[in-house]
């Protein structure tokens, strides 16, 4: 592991970047331990706080754990989909928000990643699966729910939809789609929807995945595809006709 002390970058972020290499290329395998900090410092010629920093990093990415006492240190950790989630919704979100992505484009993505994921979901989908999802549109029929936890809900009901296919990297690659996704779809278009037309969307949904029926879960799934894109250019309209008013 080697790093260029001549490169600009932060000279932590050089060294977490070269244990991630090793990690990733299997040169560090799981369970491994790290070098100690003195010896890590050594091996890069910088100073302890340096690789401090540099480990700081790599914890905050999952890649490893430190332990204490007499047997402890930093060790490779085994990185689980689950554990990534978090990263892939942020980065989506952000994608989303800091870029001029259209909700038409972002709609469009959405619903083909699930669109994909369903026919499994419905062939593999289990009793709890099922009872989340109806728990869920259970609970979007409560009245004096907020619209907070209403989207909160419709990001429930479809992450579950999603979990049904029973494959870790389907998954995580819709983590983002569903949760980075969904509450700005949501945001966007709460106020003009009609929750009883979601909860019956929701419910022929759950339905189609109760009675192994694909075909139906993939068209209640373009029918939430098409009343969202559908909402949104209401809102938009609207939007731009009480700008051009003024």
């Amino acid at each position: 592991m080697k790093i260029d002390p001549t490169n600009p970058a932060d000279l932590s972020a050089q060294i977490a970047k070269a244990i991630r290499d090793a990690i990733i290329s299997g040169a560090l395998p799981v369970d491994k331990r790290l070098p100690s900090e003195a010896e890590l410092a050594e091996q890069f010629a910088v100073s302890r706080p340096t690789v401090r920093e540099a480990l700081k990093r790599l914890a905050a990415q999952s890649l490893i754990r430190t332990q204490r006492g007499a047997t402890g240190g930093a060790f490779v950790n085994r990185l689980k989909f689950e554990d990534a989630y978090g990263q892939q919704i942020t980065t989506s979100t952000l994608l989303l928000s800091m870029n001029d992505v259209s909700f038409a484009t972002a709609c469009e993505a959405r619903y083909a990643l699930e669109r994909a994921c369903a026919p499994l979901s419905t062939q593999r989908r289990s009793a709890d699966h099922l009872a989340t999802m109806r728990a869920e549109i259970h609970r979007q029929g409560q009245p004096g729910l907020t619209d907070e936890a209403f989207c909160a809900s419709d990001v429930a009901f479809h992450r579950a939809l999603v979990d049904a296919a029973g494959n870790p990297v389907l998954s995580y690659q819709l983590a983002g789609a569903v949760e980075g996704m969904q509450p700005l779809m949501n945001m966007i278009t709460f106020t003009a929807r009609s929750r009883e037309t979601i909860i019956a969307l929701h419910t022929a949904l759950a339905d189609a995945v109760a009675a192994r029926d694909s075909t139906k879960a993939d068209e209640n799934l373009v029918s939430l595809a098409q009343y969202s894109q559908q909402l949104a250019q209401e809102v938009i309209a609207k939007r731009n006709a009480a700008r051009a008013a003024k």
